[in-house]
């Protein structure tokens, strides 16, 4: 057990540890059991698919067995590895609840149970399915840590409890609390169609709007001009970069920008020199013709020769460039589990080991580049997860960028993790995913509830689109600490109402930032009014645009009227500064 008092926070783990002298096999190992003598209670979780996660779902617990839980081989697309145990009449600012988070990164088992006498009991812990450890004599099993968070003030009170928790006690690095570099990404710009020229261009254009990082995504390596070639090769394509990577990076680098680059470290194509040298490297069943997902395997990160194998590749390419920043991406779920080693087959040992062989390759990167930061990905939001943000402090949230889709996306995400780990981007329009047309406004006001950047083609912009991304830097640049470290107020829930509003206020309650989506428009529409949280009821808030004021009290208890526009998906944004 570890206890951060202030927090009102309590971790569990558990270690099973062999002290026979004959093999036990570990069949079911929860990290944590939560029992609820009396009481009636709601559970919420946050299920999803790919593109569409962390959708927030609430329902009461009844007798028998809920069980929600991932066996993908990560903490998946499907759930989040964090559920919230709450009293029936508690709400954000009111009421008893209990969020726990498991600090892993696999496959992952919660089940909640109301039992005949109307207790209620709450188990975390590793997925029991394909889960059968080996213990030898004097071996042992840990279980990975879960984080439970008591809150009596509603889900307002929780969630800034566990946001605390990730932001100062997991995540660590030079990145921990310091402001992410407003990056630009190549992938929806070029997707694999570019060259060295193409990708300085990007950076140049987006030099000249204020934007801080260029991010070579992929298609640098190997043969690798589609998505079903070239996993494997960690080597730079010189051929089609027009030469050596160090080149492009000092040719962005002179234009003042950082220089970040993607990878998938955990994955193998069929079509590459890795697999023809080692085909015993990917998860293949013998016998079976394996199931592909996005053309590629997994590759065998139980074993340590695997994950040495990569590393070599990846620091013989990193250790010649100059870079700033790392997206690690991991495209589809673990299956075809079969290690081409001797021993037990197809059981939780490989899987469990797996996780702990992508932990291994990380921390190795952070201790060689301790100043490279390290962005999680998994096909978007497949293993956002509190383990995973002990070595990447930023998750990219969804590959979903559209504006309308990450309002619901982000504001499940907010439960239990800070907006500092929340990976948020303005893209195109229309929408790659689906086909919307948003404002650029509406973009960057849903995009600045989380870590700043864009992913799009700057040369198809007009002039008056490229003066509004400079005005959106700046204004990100402004509020980059409020927003990053500041209380985060969910203030609609964006499933039910005709808007999304949520807020940050920083601790001393003298500053807040506003943000408003209108999500229908209707004739003869009626005015929707806001009411913040968090603010003091005795101050005077002063919009810094208008120089208009508000009694803190009002604010809170009326609301404020947004205005009603013709037009769709109109977004707002408001800067309160208070005054006693």
């Amino acid at each position: 057990y570890g206890i951060i008092e202030d927090k009102d926070l309590i971790t569990r783990s558990a270690i099973v540890r062999n002290i026979s002298d004959a093999d036990i096999f570990v069949a079911k190992a929860s990290s944590m059991s939560l029992d609820f003598v009396t009481g009636d209670y709601d559970l919420i979780h946050f299920h999803g698919r790919h593109a569409m996660e962390r959708m927030y779902e609430r329902e009461a617990i009844n007798h028998g067995v809920k069980k929600i839980g991932s066996t993908r081989g990560t903490s998946s697309h499907q759930h989040s590895p964090f559920v919230v145990i709450a009293g029936k009449d508690a709400n954000e600012d009111a009421g008893d609840c209990y969020g726990i988070s498991f600090l892993y990164s696999g496959s992952f088992n919660c089940e909640v149970e109301k039992d005949q006498t109307d207790q209620v009991r709450l188990n975390m812990g590793v997925q029991d399915e394909m889960f059968e450890y080996v213990l030898y004599p004097e071996s042992e099993f840990v279980a990975p840590e879960v984080v439970m968070v008591y809150a009596p003030d509603g889900f307002a009170d929780m969630s800034h409890k566990m946001h605390d928790v990730v932001r100062y006690n997991i995540c660590r690095g030079e990145y921990k609390t310091k402001r992410r570099p407003i990056l630009i990404n190549s992938w929806e710009a070029v997707y694999f169609d570019f060259n060295g020229d193409d990708i300085v261009n990007i950076a140049k254009q987006a030099s000249e709007l204020g934007v801080e990082m260029l991010v070579l995504d992929d298609g640098w390596f190997g043969v690798r001009n589609d998505d079903k070639s070239g996993l494997g090769d960690w080597f730079v394509n010189e051929d089609k970069m027009g030469g050596p990577m160090a080149d492009v990076v000092k040719r962005v680098k002179d234009l003042g920008m950082k220089f970040g680059i993607w990878i998938e470290p955990e994955m193998v194509s069929e079509k590459s020199e890795l697999f023809k040298e080692h085909p015993d490297y990917a998860f293949v069943i013998p016998g079976r013709k394996p199931v592909m997902g996005r053309s590629q395997l997994n590759l065998d990160f139980s074993r340590k020769e695997v994950v040495n194998c990569i590393f070599d590749q990846m620091t013989a390419v990193l250790d010649k460039i100059d870079v700033d920043y790392i997206k690690m991406d991991m495209n589809r779920s673990i299956l075809n589990v079969y290690s081409m080693t001797e021993g037990i087959q197809n059981n939780g040992t490989i899987l469990y080991k797996y996780v702990l062989g992508v932990y291994d390759f990380m921390e190795r990167l952070q201790a060689r580049y301790p100043k490279m930061f390290i962005e999680g990905c998994s096909g978007g939001g497949g293993r956002f997860d509190a383990g995973m943000m002990y070595y990447t402090p930023q998750i990219w949230c969804s590959d979903n960028t559209d504006a309308l889709d990450r309002l619901q996306i982000q504001y499940g995400t907010s439960f239990g993790y800070p907006i500092s780990a929340v990976g948020s981007h303005v893209s195109a329009v229309p929408n790659h995913q689906t086909g919307r047309i948003t404002s650029l406004h509406t973009r960057g006001v849903v995009a600045m509830a989380g870590t700043f950047g864009y992913e799009l083609n700057l040369g198809k912009l007009s002039e008056e689109e490229k003066e509004e991304i400079r005005s959106q830097v700046e204004e990100y640049r402004k509020f980059a600490p409020l927003i990053q470290t500041g209380l985060y107020y969910r203030l609609s829930d964006p499933s039910k109402e005709e808007y999304a509003a949520w807020a940050f206020v920083s601790e001393d309650q003298k500053e807040v930032l506003l943000n408003v989506v209108m999500q229908e428009i209707h004739g003869n529409m009626t005015v929707n009014y806001v009411n913040l949280q968090g603010l003091k009821c005795s101050a005077v808030y002063r919009d810094t645009e208008t120089g208009k004021t508000y009694n803190g009290a009002a604010l809170m208890e009326a609301g404020i009227p947004m205005p009603v526009e013709m037009g769709e998906f109109k977004a707002y944004q408001m800067h309160l500064v208070g005054e006693e």
